[in-house]
């Protein structure tokens, strides 16, 4: 499951939008690399992350192809307990105001899950939950969760038909519990995200993909880029080219659409995003110039889940597992620690992985030399994925800094 409005690196938001994507000022021409590189961060990301999830459980009863954790029907019995799991939270708040998701496995597996969500909330969390599109998701609950101090509830859907989402969920009617979920959950009154999965199978679907979106009323659509990890493989993946196609895509998307726009697990979106902006402002677009420049450069959705620049794994990021391992996100299962013997608030200050991820000057390759990398900085976790080094170029990225191009 992917973060939830979490990872916010890209400044292409809907105008007029509070939860838009910020972004830094792009100083480069169009295609190149900026003369000078944006304010890479507004928030201290070494001293405490922007967004923490915990992964409920491992438990759930669909089958996803890509699935990060591998999940399985039944719970682990060494999963963190309810007062272990409400311990990490008071601890987490320490951080500051950070937003804090309820992910899985279904995290409706958990029989506690109501308690937990008013425990965070009586807490002052902004929390969000991503629960499987499954029956467990009840109208009923819901409710529950609503009236506890839920802020918002995201649901996947990864095709813009059953035939497209079951197939890849591999359970029939996913698909219409996904609908079923959304509307729900509006109609008692919660702020609701999709998430979608792009991969090579799903590609040709875009476009019927963003024309439903435009039908579900939620506030947040999140495109994730499949990472070779769990059950997805690295076949699966769709090439550099066509994640720029998307990317644009995307980026015309953001100027019209009803709701706020992310790509995770991509940060090269950034990047075309900036490019993007800069060639309208070249090219006279017909709007006033600062207004392109900080279009979509808002930092709170009208639920109060607040965005970030900049966020990447590690980097304003923290992923909690369901036995309570620290890790820089869940799709770069490095160990930094668990909660049950070490202190969050010091793995994340101080464990040599979270440290490298934030210091950018050690990215190799490309990366390491890209006028974009503190705007960008690849995904650590396809990375890590295809080559076993967190800190190695990003292997799905179509743009060839000046200085590759040169050789």
């Amino acid at each position: 499951m992917t973060d939830l409005a979490a990872t916010p690196r890209h400044p292409g938001g809907h105008p007029g939008h509070p939860g838009g994507h910020p972004g830094g000022h792009p100083g480069g021409h169009p295609g190149g690399h900026p003369h000078s590189a944006p304010s890479r961060r507004n928030l201290d990301f070494d001293s405490a992350p922007f967004i923490a999830i915990w992964e409920t459980t491992q438990a759930c009863d669909l089958a996803c192809q890509h699935c990060r954790a591998m999940a399985q029907p039944l719970r682990d019995k060494g999963e963190l307990t309810t007062d272990e799991a409400k311990a990490m939270m008071r601890r987490l708040r320490e951080f500051g105001p950070i937003v804090f998701v309820f992910s899985g496995g279904d995290c409706f597996k958990r029989p506690d899950i109501v308690e937990l969500v008013e425990y965070g909330a009586n807490l002052g969390m902004r929390m969000g939950i991503t629960p499987a599109t499954t029956s467990l998701a009840t109208k009923e609950l819901l409710q529950q969760l609503k009236d506890v101090g839920l802020t918002r509830l995201a649901i996947s859907l990864d095709g813009s038909n059953a035939e497209i989402h079951d197939e890849f969920r591999r359970v029939k009617g996913s698909f219409d519990h996904g609908l079923r979920i959304l509307r729900e959950a509006q109609e008692v009154g919660l702020s609701t995200q999709v998430n979608t999965v792009i991969r090579k199978a799903n590609i040709d679907d875009m476009d019927a993909m963003t024309e439903l979106m435009t039908t579900l009323g939620v506030v947040f659509w999140e495109v994730f880029f499949l990472v070779p990890m769990g059950r997805a493989k690295a076949d699966d993946v769709a090439s550099a080219e066509e994640f720029e196609s998307v990317f644009h895509q995307l980026y015309d998307l953001s100027k019209t659409a009803p709701f706020d726009i992310k790509a995770t697990a991509a940060p090269q979106y950034s990047r075309v995003v900036m490019q993007r902006k800069r060639a309208e402002v070249r090219a006279g677009a017909d709007e006033d110039v600062h207004e392109v420049m900080t279009r979509g450069m808002h930092y709170s959705q009208s639920d109060g889940i607040g965005r970030a620049r900049n966020v990447n794994d590690g980097d304003g990021f923290i992923f909690i597992s369901h036995t309570g391992d620290v890790m820089p996100s869940g799709f770069l299962p490095i160990k930094a620690g668990n909660i049950r013997d070490d202190d969050i608030i010091e793995i994340y200050r101080n464990a040599p992985v979270f440290k490298e991820l934030r210091d950018r000057t050690l990215l190799k390759g490309k990366c390491g030399v890209c006028g974009y990398r503190d705007a960008c900085g690849g995904s650590r976790a396809r990375a890590y994925a295809m080559t076993g080094d967190y800190l190695a170029e990003e292997p799905f990225c179509a743009h060839e800094p000046p200085q590759v191009r040169g050789h």
